[in-house]
Parts: structure tokens; C-alpha cells; sequence
């Protein structure tokens, strides 16, 4: 076996000591192994006069990132910048990243797609910053902030967040509300613009409205903000708890333009024939009422209540009990409960068809057709149904078990024959327990069974109590 022959150069003091190496030694492979060794004074020396021990000890530390040889290569070319990040610095920040839930394909698209992720202090300490406050920040959202967002404006985002829990945002709130907002709009805005933003809304909820619908913080103040509650406010004349009352109900309402306001306050004005104090109150009942297509769904509903005889006023009145007759879908929910109502004897375009058709929309087609079922169950006819319904719309909305468990009762407990209820379906829409149980076992000693269902349940509580309670008293002296 040949034996690598090394030379040795005497020492003197006025040539440097030069060491011939092995034939076979890698010269690269050994200052490359090193060079994580060497103090950072040393490594920068060395990286000015052999790149090439740059170059590999970053490309290593980049494969952390999920890139293959080639998108490195390509990456340090264009970012020359990186070289100068030590490959514990990367490690790091892939760590963190990671962390944050920014992983696999994400980290690399990342990374490649904006490279001053490895390089900028802005980042790097926004990245700190959400790792020790923001946990629970959705990684495509943060993704997306780090990929399009310019470095330069990270450093004011954690006043920004500080200033949202100065104006009464709760810590534990905040990844909710960063969660639903556009971070890239978010950081766009001044630490003064938030300021400004948060203490106008004040005035109508504030950080109640803010939690319940984020977004509101994308909007600019003075051209979306202001005109849109002062809008609101005139419509409310001029009371502005009223507009306050309006959107702590629906936060949401703010998120349409003035002129989208105005288009479907028209409608009702023209259309119905109400005034805008009618109309505020039906939004303060049911302020979805603008997110409802006017063309779709408003005309062709209004249409038919004027059809089954029902005026302005009446209109009115039928909307504030049953504002979602002017959303629910016909398809799915109100042609299903017509054609039930046609089944137990209603009419087309009768006011009668009106309200029992009101009266719907506040169960579902399941309940309803359930409540019918049981009636027939109970030896009830269309025509008594239709009766009851009409004496008492409600009568087909309640839940069919606790109408189930009423009816028995009655039967049962009551000794009391199920056709009174026809003259007093009101009966059904009172608390088993706390109503009728109790009242009929109070009076049952006192009246007999016998007793009128009426008198029982529709006198006031106090009334009740009272007379029963003077009753007491006689029987005493007695």
C-alpha cells in the first residue's frame, strides 16, 4: 500500500511554516467540516476568500425549509444576503416558523416565495412576537401576511394589537379577532388609524362590536365608518343609541355601502308606503333585512301579502312578529309549510293564509309536519286544526313533544276531554310545569276537575296568587 509522503519545511523566522498535505486530503471538505468551529470574526475572513465554505455551510441549513438542491441554488443566487445568516440563525427561524404551524410545503412556498424571511430583523422580531402573544394565529393567514406584506410595516403591528386590548379587547379575544380580519389590510393602517377607529366605535359598542365581527377593523373611518352610522343614525331620527341598539344587534350592518341602505329603504318607502321610523323599528326587530335581494325575495313576498288583503299597517305588524318570512328560502322551508296549510284547509290570498303562514316561520317544516301528524294522531281533523289555528296561529310553531306531553296531561291527570281544546288551544302554548301543573293542582281541592282551562291559565300571575291567598284566608275564619 503506498504511503502518502509528507514534507516537512524547517521552521525559521523569516518564512512562515507552510504543511504539505496528503495526496488524497479534500482541501474543501476539510475547511467546510471545520468551519462551524471557528469563531465569527474567523468565519467572515475565511467566507471573503473561500466562498465557496459560505455557500455550502448555508445550503445545508436550507434544506430545513423543505428546499431541494436546485430551488436553494437558485435562492442564494438572487439573495446574496442570506450567506451572511449563520446556519443556527436559519435553524431558528425554521423552528419558529414551524411552530407557528407553518409547515411542509407551506414553509418552503414561504421561504421562496418572499427570502427576506431569513435576513429581516422586522420579520424576525414580528415572528417573536406572535410566538410569545398570538398562538393560535391560522398559518395560511400568516402566510400570506409574510409572502405580501413589506417588512417596514411589521415593527408597528404589536402597538397595533396593544392597542386593541387598551380599548377593551380581552387577551384571550385577540387570535379570535386577528383570525378574522385582513392582517395585510390591518397593517397597512397607523397605530393612529386603529386608535382612531376604535375609539369612534366606541360610541356604539365598542369592543363588543369588535369581537363580534372583526372586520370592522379594515374599514377606513372617514369614508366608510362615518357616513354609514351617520346614515343609520338619520334613519333612527336622530337617536344615535338607536343606531347603537341596531348594530350591537348586527355588528354587520356596517359592512354596507350608503347607497345599498338607501336603495332598500326606497323599496319600503315606495313599495310599502312606511316611514322611516317604521322602518328603523323593523330593523332594530330584524336588521337582516338588508342582506335580503330586493328583486329575489322582498317584491315577490310583499306581492303576496298585499294579495291575501294586508295594507301598510298590517304589513308592518305581520313583519315584526315574523321577519324571516322575508328570508327563508321558498324552495326549502315556506313552500313546504303553504302546501301543509292548504292541507288543513286554508285558502290562497286570505288574510286567515297571512298570519297562519307567519306563524311558520318561526318552527321548521320537520316540526310542523310532526305537530300536524300528532293532532291527526290525536283524532283531530283538518278541520279542527284549522279551527285552532285560527283562534291560535301559534298553535302549529310549538315543539311537538312538549304539545305531546300538554295533550296527555290534560288526558290523563286532568281527566279533561282533548276536544276543549278547541275552544282553548291557547292552553298548549303554557308551561307544563311551572303553568299548569302547578295551577291545577292548587285549585283541582277547590274548583274540582271541572274547572274552566281559561280561568286557569290566562289570569296573571299576581291575580292568581292573590285570589288564592284571599281564599285561604276565608276558609281560616270559617
Amino acid at each position: 500500500m503506498a504511503t502518502a509522503v509528507v514534507t516537512k519545511i524547517p521552521s525559521t523566522t523569516t518564512k512562515k511554516s507552510k504543511i504539505s498535505l496528503p495526496i488524497s486530503f479534500n482541501k474543501q471538505a476539510f475547511l467546510s467540516f471545520h468551519f462551524n468551529t471557528l469563531t465569527e470574526r474567523r468565519k467572515k475572513h475565511i467566507s471573503k476568500f473561500s466562498p465557496i465554505i459560505s455557500h455550502k455551510t448555508t445550503t445545508i441549513p436550507l434544506l430545513e425549509f423543505g428546499l431541494n438542491e436546485a430551488e436553494t441554488e437558485a435562492l442564494l443566487t438572487k439573495n446574496p444576503s442570506v450567506h451572511t445568516e449563520t446556519p443556527q440563525s436559519l435553524h431558528d427561524i425554521s423552528t419558529s416558523l414551524q411552530s407557528l404551524g407553518i409547515t411542509g410545503s407551506a414553509l418552503s412556498r414561504t421561504v421562496a416565495r418572499h427570502p427576506q424571511i431569513l435576513t429581516s430583523a422586522e420579520i424576525h422580531h414580528f415572528i417573536a412576537f406572535v410566538r410569545e402573544n398570538l398562538l393560535g394565529l391560522e398559518p395560511h393567514k400568516l402566510e400570506r401576511l409574510l409572502v405580501s406584506t413589506h417588512p417596514s410595516l411589521l415593527p408597528s403591528f404589536p402597538e397595533k394589537v396593544r392597542t386593541l386590548v387598551r380599548f377593551g379587547v380581552p387577551n384571550e379575544k385577540l387570535v379570535q379577532v386577528l383570525n378574522n380580519v385582513n392582517l395585510g389590510t390591518f397593517c397597512l393602517k397607523s397605530v393612529e388609524d386603529v386608535e382612531l377607529v376604535m375609539a369612534f366605535l366606541d360610541r356604539f359598542g365598542g369592543p363588543d362590536l369588535v369581537i363580534r365581527r372583526p372586520a370592522l377593523l379594515n374599514l377606513d373611518l372617514e369614508s366608510q365608518l362615518e357616513p354609514r352610522t351617520e346614515y343609520l343614525t338619520a334613519l333612527a331620527g336622530g337617536d344615535e343609541k338607536g343606531t347603537e341598539a341596531l348594530l350591537r344587534k348586527l355588528p354587520s350592518v356596517l359592512a354596507y355601502t350608503v347607497e345599498h341602505y338607501e336603495s332598500h329603504v326606497e323599496f319600503w318607502r315606495s313599495n310599502v308606503g312606511l316611514s322611516d321610523d317604521k322602518i328603523f323599528k323593523m330593523l332594530l326587530v330584524y336588521p337582516n333585512i338588508f342582506s335580503a335581494s330586493r328583486e329575489r325575495k322582498l317584491a315577490p313576498r310583499i306581492e303576496f301579502l298585499k294579495e291575501c288583503g294586508l295594507g301598510s299597517d298590517d304589513i308592518f305588524k305581520f313583519l315584526l312578529k315574523s321577519p324571516l318570512f322575508l328570508s327563508l328560502s321558498f324552495k326549502k322551508n315556506l313552500s313546504k309549510k303553504l302546501s301543509f296549510l292548504v292541507k288543513i284547509g286554508y285558502e290562497h290570498r286570505t288574510r286567515e293564509m297571512a298570519f297562519a303562514f307567519g306563524a311558520s316561520t318561526r318552527t321548521s317544516c320537520e316540526n310542523m309536519q310532526r305537530v300536524i301528524g300528532m293532532f291527526f294522531e290525536f283524532g283531530f281533523t283538518g278541520e279542527d286544526l284549522f279551527a285552532m289555528s285560527k283562534r291560535h296561529p301559534q298553535v302549529l310553531q310549538y315543539n311537538y313533544e312538549s304539545l305531546e306531553e300538554k295533550m296527555e296531561y290534560l288526558i290523563e291527570e286532568m281527566g279533561r276531554d282533548i276536544g276543549e281544546l278547541l275552544a282553548f288551544p291557547a292552553f298548549l302554548g303554557y308551561r307544563l310545569d311551572d303553568r299548569i301543573k302547578k295551577r291545577y293542582e292548587l285549585k283541582k281541592e277547590t274548583r274540582g276537575k271541572d274547572m274552566s282551562l281559561n280561568k286557569l291559565l290566562s289570569v296573571s300571575s299576581k291575580h292568581f296568587y292573590s285570589k288564592k291567598l284571599k281564599n285561604s284566608r276565608e276558609i281560616k275564619k270559617k
